[in-house]
């Protein structure tokens, strides 16, 4: 049996991994059953930041609701990774400013018109790292 080599990261290096990945996953509630989506996201000072349809199931499944956003890496070759949860409230981005810049840093993979820009606040950031780092400290 292995050791647990997990080791717990701190906020600052979470919110410094989130920012070295394209993709996460909104966690969410429907139909009052356990759901994930792919999403690709940015980081926004105040929390993860990303493009949906208006009126789209995640749009509405999650506005005003606490959702988790999770994001990780890994290297299978070194069995080494870290995944990063955000826990918040997901809302609308209304800041113009903020608009620009989600708009600039967020092209959305998935076809369709996706002009809903949404954010989960970072309220609970938490993270592991199991391994080497994969990302070298700045």
């Amino acid at each position: 049996m292995n050791p647990d080599t997990s080791l717990p990261l701190s906020a600052e290096e979470c919110l410094r991994l989130l920012a070295t990945v394209p993709i996460g996953r909104v966690v969410f509630t429907e139909h009052a059953l356990p759901a994930a989506q792919p999403v690709n996201f940015t980081t926004l000072t105040d929390g993860v930041a990303f493009r949906t349809r208006a009126g789209g199931a995640l749009d509405l499944a999650i506005l005003g609701s606490v959702v988790g956003f999770e994001a990780d890496a890994y290297d299978p070759e070194r069995c080494a990774g870290w995944s990063v949860l955000v826990i918040g409230h997901a809302e609308e981005i209304t800041d113009p400013a903020a608009r620009v810049a989600v708009a600039k840093a967020v092209r959305p993979w998935a076809g369709g018109r996706r002009e809903r820009m949404l954010k989960v606040r970072f309220e609970r950031v938490t993270g592991r790292q199991v391994g080497l780092p994969l990302v070298p400290a700045t």
